[in-house]
């Protein structure tokens, strides 16, 4: 579970080898340590962030902001989690 960065309190973060079969990139963003009930966010090849789920419960406002940053950081997160992967 390599952690990608962390936007305040909350972490960005993937699961290796999770990919097969074959699903979009995406990360899980979870408030102090990984969970199995984090926010799980596709990034898509134009660099838009698609919330696919928030079993967390973040607080609309605070994931809209976290989303953001995402998206803005997409290219790193792909290289990231392409290199692991």
């Amino acid at each position: 579970m390599p952690q990608i960065f962390k936007i305040g309190s909350y972490i960005v973060y993937f699961w290796m080898n999770e990919n097969d079969p074959l699903v979009p990139i995406h990360v899980y963003v979870a408030e102090g340590v990984p969970t199995s009930s984090a926010a799980k966010i596709w990034i898509t090849r134009t660099a838009r962030c698609l919330l696919c789920n928030n079993s967390s419960k973040i607080p609309a406002k605070k994931l809209n902001y976290i989303q953001g940053v995402i998206g803005a950081r997409s290219k790193e997160i792909i290289q990231k989690i392409t290199y692991y992967c």
